[in-house]
């Protein structure tokens, strides 16, 4: 039963990854791309990852879902129907992805997964957040700063000028 949910789960991400490329309308491709982080999310819930899980909920569906939506409805003219939303290059892309997925299966394929077992240290929240403030503060903060930066570059590309 528990590899059914698994396998479940699996298939509505391929299905809302293949959703977000192939919609015509932007603001539907966020929001497929949503549900599609959504259940890459509930994969790490069943895979017992929680704390991923949920970042990936807070971060990526919360924060950069949010910042492609609001750039979607504020930029001028994106969502107009009449600007041509097909790719001449099906063809060769999808054969460039039907040889990738090939290679990355019989990779897959070739690998004993089985005979390794990680030598895995669990560590606690609490031991995450003191090593994020105690040994990482300086990078914690140096990406804090860079995200600072973009969003003020963001916001001075985005500026209307008169």
């Amino acid at each position: 039963m528990t590899e059914l949910i698994f396998y479940f789960i699996a298939v509505c991400t391929c299905v809302f990854a293949f959703l977000t490329v192939t919609a015509r309308d932007i603001f539907h491709c966020a929001v497929w791309l949503a549900f599609c982080l959504l259940s890459v999310a509930g994969i790490y819930f069943y895979l017992d990852a929680e704390f991923v899980g949920v970042i990936q909920v807070l971060v990526y569906i919360g924060g950069i879902i949010t910042l492609f939506i609001f750039a979607i409805k504020l930029t001028a003219h994106i969502d107009d129907k009449t600007i041509l939303q097909t790719n001449k290059q099906v063809l060769p892309s999808a054969l460039a992805a039907a040889v990738f997925f090939y290679l990355l299966f019989k990779v897959i394929g070739f690998d004993p997964w089985a005979k390794i077992q990680p030598d895995v240290q669990v560590i606690s929240l609490k031991q995450l957040g003191e090593s994020l403030m105690t040994t990482y503060a300086l990078p914690f903060e140096f990406i804090s700063l860079l995200l600072l930066a973009a969003m003020v570059g963001a916001i001075v590309i985005g500026k209307v000028k008169r």
